[in-house]
């Protein structure tokens, strides 16, 4: 069968899959070795030159390793992808393999904290020089560019407040002036974005999120050119060590196979949860994509293939609110990460933004009231029952 003419949810389920021809087991082998027996010496050189012609050592590459990063290098259309052993491990591996001290990184202004931090306080450490620009405003991007410029680094939609960035244009911006695009596309996962596609030179995963999908393993993925994935595993993931183990990588594996069918109804959940958010008395603002007060609704109808299940609100009430709302939650769980099948919450001030101040968290439009919602694959009736009743007893506590 011709794969490049199939459904993604096809894809999902057979790309980068090959049967075990030993055993003819249907489902990928988990391969727990730490090392690999060569027949000689001379296949030991060549796949020391070479690591995509064998196995030598699992920090460098494994068979499980090599099946999870084909498949989402095919689902991204990108010609090479690594599997790392978390999502800050594919982002700082493959910042780290583009810059040196005295270059210059341009990045979102609001991002993923840790993120952050690998910019403001570990790089700059090296020499690295940063500036952040709001990359919605495409004068701003072209401003912030300097001569040594290398990389300009996006999250689309970004963590938390769900900015579009048109990753077309900016990518036509930074290829002008010689400098590589980064997109960190977790929020969105392969089914409802290509970066690629759209113009930029790598894509990334924090494979935790939607790529697994069960809030059971922490893995990332990098794609892009094969050169440049070449770089990326040798020498910075041989000595930067974040290897993925085989069987995480088999995990992701599996859960990557109902990829379509969750993200589906992450969308289909996210749209109607976002409505009744806009239409409750006790939110100031809903953050959706999807909705058309989104000041990028149009891009993402553009850029996306739906509007995934992430939202960010702000509550009337402030940081008190906020505090109350996560303790008032029953099915929904109080948890940082976000990708889930079970639906997630949190209050950004106070847990995935705790070390920005008011004003810093201000000036990129993280309100003090602002919660961040992962909204699973649960009956959506359930989870605005769940919210309606925890909005309630929000405001009784904040009397």
């Amino acid at each position: 069968m011709n794969m490049k003419k199939v459904g993604f949810g096809s894809k999902a389920v057979h790309l980068g899959q090959d049967f075990d021809l030993k055993t003819g087991a249907h489902n990928s082998p988990i391969y727990q070795t730490s090392t690999y027996v060569f027949d000689n010496v001379d296949d030991a050189i060549r796949f020391n030159k070479d690591q995509e012609s064998g196995y030598t050592y699992t920090r460098f590459r494994s068979p499980s390793e090599a099946e999870l990063s084909k498949k989402v290098a095919l689902l991204e259309n990108g010609e090479a992808g690594i599997s790392l052993g978390s999502g800050l491990g594919a982002i700082s591996t493959a910042i780290m393999t583009l810059v040196k001290g005295g270059d210059h990184i341009v990045a979102s202004d609001v991002l993923y904290g840790c993120t952050l931090t690998l910019i403001e306080e570990i790089l700059s450490d090296y020499g690295v020089e940063f500036t952040l620009v709001d990359t919605t405003d495409h004068d701003a991007v072209k401003a912030a560019i300097q001569p040594n410029t290398k990389i300009v680094y996006l999250e689309t939609p970004c963590n938390p407040t769900l900015k579009i960035t048109d990753i077309k244009r900016v990518s036509e911006i930074a290829h002008e002036h010689g400098a590589k695009v980064l997109v960190d596309s977790t929020f969105a996962s392969p089914y409802i974005q290509n970066p690629l596609d759209l113009g930029a030179d790598v894509v990334i995963h924090s494979a935790t999120k939607y790529l697994s999908g069960h809030g059971n393993v922490v893995a990332g993925v990098v794609v892009g050119s094969k050169e440049f994935i070449r770089k990326v595993r040798m020498p910075h993931l041989q000595t930067l060590g974040a290897v993925i183990s085989p069987f995480d990588a088999w995990v992701v594996m599996q859960g990557m196979k109902t990829l379509e069918l969750r993200m589906e109804r992450h969308c289909e959940n996210g749209m109607k949860v976002a409505e009744y958010l806009n239409d409750h008395p006790a939110v100031e603002k809903v953050y959706y994509p999807g909705l058309p007060e989104h000041p990028q609704h149009e891009l993402a109808k553009k850029q996306m293939n739906g509007f995934g299940g992430m939202i960010s609100f702000d509550l009337k009430g402030g940081f008190e609110a906020g505090k109350a709302l996560m303790n008032s939650v029953d099915m929904i769980s109080i948890a940082t990460s976000l990708g889930n099948v079970d639906t997630l919450i949190q209050h950004s001030p106070s847990m995935s933004h705790f070390d920005m101040t008011p004003e810093e968290r201000a000036a990129v439009g993280i309100n003090e009231g602002q919660v961040r919602l992962s909204v699973g694959v649960e009956n959506v009736e359930d989870i605005i029952s769940d919210l309606d009743s925890a909005l309630d007893l929000m405001e009784k506590k904040i009397k």
